[in-house]
């Protein structure tokens, strides 16, 4: 009897130490270069955001501050014949350093508004502290889409504009 009362409390020890892990966000910091906020489940999406730091890094600067821009990335097909599930990336340059933050959208999110302000909020409160400083540079946002392009080709990666 005293044998299935110890069980029973070990058991549910166990359950409670597994469930009561907290999960937090992958953040990697590289001053100067990049900002990475990772959902815990898109860390192997790391090579892939590094990749276009790369090729932006490659570009001529850009004249000031970049506002965010959204993305919805996915890759082509796995091997094995699984497609990997979508998610969202927000990239913006703030100071002369990129700051990439990558979300996994709900199922509640499937339409292209619900996506592009989830992400747009978790953006957002990542950068409160970083508001967009002048002068802003609208047109070199074009050489951030390029990186993003080749980046994706590069990898293999799907990536559709959200906003």
């Amino acid at each position: 009897m005293y044998e299935l009362l110890i069980l029973a409390v070990l058991l549910t020890a166990v359950v409670l130490f597994i469930r009561g892990k907290p999960v937090k966000p992958l953040i990697i910091h590289r001053p100067g270069y990049y900002h990475l906020t990772l959902a815990p489940q898109l860390d192997h999406q790391q090579a892939f955001l590094e990749q276009i730091a790369d090729d932006f890094r490659r570009a001529p600067p850009p004249q000031g501050d970049l506002p965010g821009q959204y993305y919805e990335v996915s890759a082509a097909q796995q091997p094995g014949g699984t497609i990997e599930a979508p998610y969202l990336l927000a990239v913006a340059l703030r100071n002369g350093t990129l700051y990439f933050q990558a979300i996994v959208p709900l199922p509640s999110h499937s339409a292209r508004e619900s996506r592009l302000k989830a992400v747009r909020e978790f953006s957002e409160a990542v950068l409160t502290q970083l508001p967009l400083a002048d002068p802003v540079d609208i047109s070199g946002a074009e050489s951030l889409r390029t990186a993003v392009s080749k980046a994706a080709i590069q990898s293999g990666k799907l990536v559709r504009i959200l906003d």
